[in-house]
This record gives structure tokens, C-alpha cells and sequence, in this order.
């Protein structure tokens, strides 16, 4: 019997947890950076219907040999607004199949470790992210990096509690809990959340049925294994369910419903089981099963050589039916976790974007749908400055941590609108439509930009949270003038845009030349309290940083009130670059 070092054991699994969360953010950075539409395209195309959604989990997971892995990919591509819940729920239905393949190569053969890759992939991962020159090479290199640690991550909480499955008491436990279906699913939920691989609990399983510590009567065997396997389709979820603790409110969704399916169907299978039923009918189907997944197995009948074989049927034939009963309430389960973790406000602010490619053939209704969506982009950005200046005057962490999110929506727009109006320019246009196009896109681009100076602003403001860095009066007094002065220009620019009112873009170029001689004066009056020893180093340099982003905000705003002015034509206007482009 192996000593557990509970030490040892503590170690592996926080730092294995702590890689682990750290992979799956740097992936997702890395899916939103190079995705793009295409992928987006293609991931609906492949998704579009639940079957085909569920082909796509279960090919992905036969393929890598973890339904973790897929799992965790779904949620990530979740998290990042590649796939919708309802095709992530029916991903993850697939991946439920796909997994069972694990249990037929444990049969016959080693269990490839996909785990053994993490180190090299790091490795390249990391070469990418410094050699090219090309941002989608290095973002390819930041996915590469995310994976790698992920299951690096999973590779030390399986090593935190792989003394376990040799440990004699365990083992016992094992056999006393498998004449007791309940417990007996419970803690193979348990050893599955541990572990935190499916394929190895039900190796373990299989392992142990097949040195007879469950006994030789091969039948009985047979029934004390399956609770165990049941309980493993629960406990395999955790991993979506930890991958999901830092990604967004539907990424939380998706893992949810993951749980939520294969708690149900575990529910009504123990029933079956208890009675023995099911278990009847893995004895009757396994010698037509088996011949298909291990053609060397000649001998098909219960029995000692073949009880690795029977577990493994019994696995997928769970699987197998349960998805079958769920595929047709997909949309009911998409319903019910939406029920659990309810839309907030913010995901209310953050509703997806509306522009429906069926109006592209209407030019002209199709220009104004994603005139509606550049206002909304407008606002949300507007939101973003606002919530990042706050931050900056008051300390505030909460709300830095607002500016990321509106950011990330922002950012999703302009991917979202850029790709409409590049679809709508390869359609016969009229010459107003057409000279309106190109206009519109600017606007898109420099909105994006406005949310980037956000950003930097809510850098800045960490540092100064983190630095413990204060303000003068003077200057906290001259940076509420600066939040004044851009809330009201950017409220100039939206009327200007929402209403047609070329007057309010006027007065937002007033704003936009009051900035300016903010800029000039505010500059000045640093350095006379530098002089005066009125402020520290740092704390300039922090005020310099927000005088300098919130001027060049004023900027692109400036760029869509000349549009404005123009009638949305240039109309000899060129558009002001930042003095950062």
C-alpha cells in the first residue's frame, strides 16, 4: 500500500488548478485575436444543426481523447462569442460519446496522453509568439501556449491524486460502495472530480474489475462497475465547470448545461439500474458491440478476459441514449440554464448584435441597421471612457474591471459591423449607399479605438491603484474638467449620429479644440506642481497618460462629427489622425 503525501498532494492540485485557469484565459485571448468571422462561420456552418453539433463533440473528443479537452475548448469558444449555447450544449452532448472511445482503446491497448504534447507545445507555442512578425502567427503562438498549460494544469492535479487509485483502502471502499448504486455513483463522481479525467477513473474501474477486487462472480462484477461509470459522466463536468469560473456569464451557461445533462441522465438511468435491467441489457448487446470496437476479442462472452470490454459498452451505451433522449430538448435545456445563471444587466447592455443579412439585399435598410448598431457601439463605448476616468479618480477596481468587459464588447462590434458592411459593399449599390460605406466603416474603426484608449486609461489607473499613488486637489479638479468636457462631446456625437442633427457635431468640434487647450494648459500647470513639489513623479506621469488618451478620444470622435458634418461624406474633410496612429 503507497503513503499519501497530503502535502505533495495539496501542492499539485493548487498549482495544478492555478496552470490550469491560467491556460484556459491565454487561449481564449488567443481564439478572440485570431478567429475572427471565419472561424465563426465555420464553427456555425458545422453547428447549425444539433446533430451536426453533436458530431462535431464527438469526432473532436474521439480524435484528442478528452472530453476535458473538448469540453473545455467549447466553453472557451463560448467565452470568446465563437459559438452561441445552444451549439456549445450540443457540442458537449457529442463530446459524451466521443469519450467512451477512451474506455475501448483501455481494453486492448495504452491510453494515449494527449498531456505527453504539453511541454512541446508550450515550447513552439512560445517560438511563435516571438519570431514572426505577423500578429496572427503570434496570437496562433498565444493559443498554443494557453493549451499546453492547460494540460499541463490537469496533468498535475491527476498526478496530486494518483496515489489513490493503488491505495489498498480506496480500493476496499471501491467494492463495499459498488453493491450500493447511490454511493456507488457518488463516488465515482467524487474520484472522477479528483482526478479530473474521466478516462482515468473509468481505467481504474476497468483495472480493477478485471484483477477480480470485485470479486469473480463476472455478472456481479458487471453491476457493481456500472454505478461507478454513472458516476463518473457527473463528475467528468467539473472540469468544464472550473474552465468556466473566469470566462463569461454564457460560458458559465454552457458548462452548466453539461452538468445539468448528465445529472438527469444518470438519474433515470439508476433506476435501471437498480432494478438490473440495465445491466441485462449490456450482457445482451455487448457480443454485438464488441466485435465492432475490438475485432480481436474472439471470445465475446462475460468472463474475465472481456469484463474491461462489457464496462466499456456499458459507458457508451449510456451515453448513446442519453444524448438521444436529449437532442430534441436542447433548446429546453438552453432555457433552463438560462433559468439557473439569469441574463444580468450588463449581458442586457451587451445584447448581441442585430444585423440581419437577409436586408443586405435592400442596401438602403441594411445601411441604417448598422447605423442603429454604430450608434449602440457609440454608447458602449462612451460607457467604457466613462467607467475607466471614475476608476482613475476614485480608486476603484470595480470599476476598471466594467472597462475590459465594454471593451471586449466594443471590439466584437467592429468585427461584427466591419464584416456586414464588407458583405453589403459586394452588392449593387447606389452612389449615396456607396460613398456612405466607406465613411461608416471609419467611424466603426474609430470607435474601436476609442475603447482602447479606455483601456489604457484603466491601465494607468492600476498602476496607480497599485502604486498607491494620490492626486493633487488641482489635479483631480483639472481631470473631473477633462470627464465634463468628453462626456458632453460624446453626447454631441451620438445625438449627431442617432438624429441627422449636424448642429451638435459643430459644437462637438467645440469640445474638441476645448480638449486641446486642456491638453496645453493642463501640461503647463504639471509641471509648475512638479516645481512646487505639489506632486510626485509618478503621479504626473499617471495624469500625463490621462490628459494624453482622453485628447486623442477626442480625436476619433472629432473624425465622426466632421462625417457628420459632411452629410456622411467626406466632402473634402479629411479624417484627423491621433497623434498614437
Amino acid at each position: 500500500m503507497n503513503d499519501i503525501d497530503v502535502k505533495e498532494m495539496i501542492f499539485l492540485t493548487v498549482g495544478g488548478l492555478g496552470l490550469f485557469l491560467f491556460g484556459m484565459g491565454l487561449m481564449s485571448d488567443g481564439l478572440k485575436k485570431v478567429a475572427g468571422q471565419k472561424l465563426k462561420s465555420l464553427l456555425e456552418t458545422l453547428t447549425k444543426h444539433r446533430v451536426f453539433g453533436v458530431l462535431v463533440g464527438m469526432i473532436t473528443t474521439a480524435l484528442i481523447q478528452s472530453s476535458s479537452a473538448t469540453t473545455v475548448m467549447t466553453v472557451g469558444f463560448v467565452n470568446a462569442g465563437l459559438l452561441t449555447l445552444k451549439q456549445a450544449l450540443s457540442v458537449v452532448l457529442g463530446a459524451n460519446i466521443g469519450t467512451t472511445i477512451t474506455a475501448a482503446i483501455v481494453s486492448s491497448l495504452a491510453v494515449f496522453k494527449i498531456t505527453s504534447y504539453a511541454l512541446p507545445v508550450v515550447g513552439i507555442g512560445f517560438i511563435l509568439t516571438v519570431l514572426p512578425k505577423s500578429q496572427k502567427w503570434r496570437s496562433i503562438g498565444q493559443i498554443m501556449i494557453g493549451f499546453g498549460i492547460l494540460f499541463l494544469g490537469i496533468d498535475y492535479m491527476k498526478d496530486a491524486f494518483g496515489p489513490l487509485e493503488d491505495h489498498a483502502k480506496v480500493q476496499n471502499a471501491l467494492i463495499w460502495l459498488g453493491d450500493k448504486p447511490i454511493l456507488a455513483v457518488l463516488a465515482g463522481t467524487l474520484i472522477t472530480m479528483l482526478l479530473q479525467s474521466s478516462s482515468a477513473s473509468i481505467a481504474m474501474i476497468q483495472t480493477l474489475a478485471l484483477t477480480g477486487a470485485f470479486g469473480t462472480d463476472w455478472p456481479h462484477v458487471l453491476r457493481i462497475a456500472i454505478p461507478f461509470i454513472l458516476g463518473d459522466n457527473i463528475g467528468t463536468t467539473i472540469t468544464a465547470q472550473i474552465a468556466a469560473l473566469q470566462s463569461s456569464r454564457n460560458a458559465k451557461r454552457a458548462a452548466m448545461g453539461h452538468t445539468f445533462f448528465n445529472i438527469i441522465g444518470v438519474s433515470y438511468m439508476i433506476v435501471l439500474v437498480y432494478f438490473h435491467i440495465y445491466n441485462n441489457v449490456v450482457v445482451k448487446l455487448s457480443p454485438y458491440i464488441i466485435p465492432f470496437v475490438a475485432p480481436w476479442i474472439k471470445d465475446t462472452t462475460l468472463n474475465q478476459d472481456t469484463i474491461m470490454a462489457y464496462i466499456f459498452v456499458s459507458h457508451f451505451l449510456f451515453n448513446v441514449f442519453n444524448v438521444i433522449v436529449f437532442i430534441p430538448f436542447i433548446k429546453v435545456l438552453e432555457g433552463v440554464v438560462i433559468k439557473i445563471i439569469p441574463i444580468n444587466e450588463a449581458e442586457r447592455l451587451q445584447k448581441p448584435v442585430v444585423l440581419e443579412k437577409h436586408l443586405l439585399d435592400t442596401p438602403v435598410i441594411a445601411l441604417e441597421q448598422a447605423e442603429r448598431e454604430i450608434v449602440r457601439m457609440a454608447k458602449m463605448a462612451q460607457r467604457a471612457v466613462r467607467r475607466a476616468i471614475n476608476g482613475i479618480l476614485t480608486d476603484d477596481k470595480k470599476e476598471l474591471a466594467i472597462v475590459y468587459e465594454r471593451e471586449d464588447f466594443v471590439d466584437m462590434m467592429q468585427m461584427e459591423i466591419t464584416s456586414y458592411l464588407t458583405a453589403l459593399s459586394r452588392r449593387v449599390l447606389s452612389d449615396e449607399v456607396s460613398i456612405e460605406l466607406p465613411v461608416l466603416l471609419h467611424a466603426v474603426n474609430d470607435l474601436e479605438r476609442v475603447g482602447d484608449h479606455a483601456v489604457n486609461i484603466a491601465e494607468v489607473a492600476q498602476r496607480k491603484i497599485d502604486n498607491k499613488i494620490k492626486f493633487s486637489d488641482s489635479a483631480v479638479a483639472e481631470a473631473e474638467q477633462l470627464r465634463v468636457e468628453i462626456e458632453q462631446m460624446f453626447d454631441r456625437v451620438i445625438v449627431s449620429f442617432e438624429d441627422g442633427d449636424i448642429e451638435q457635431a459643430k459644437l462637438a468640434l467645440k469640445n474638441e479644440a476645448n480638449l486641446n487647450r486642456m491638453q496645453m494648459e493642463f501640461r503647463r500647470s504639471h509641471v509648475e506642481r512638479m516645481s512646487n513639489s505639489l506632486c510626485s513623479a509618478e503621479a504626473g506621469l499617471i495624469f500625463i497618460d490621462l490628459v494624453d488618451n482622453v485628447e486623442k478620444i477626442g480625436d476619433h470622435l472629432t473624425n465622426i462629427s466632421q462625417a457628420m458634418i459632411g452629410g456622411l461624406h467626406w466632402d473634402g474633410v479629411k479624417p484627423k489622425i491621433s497623434k498614437e496612429s
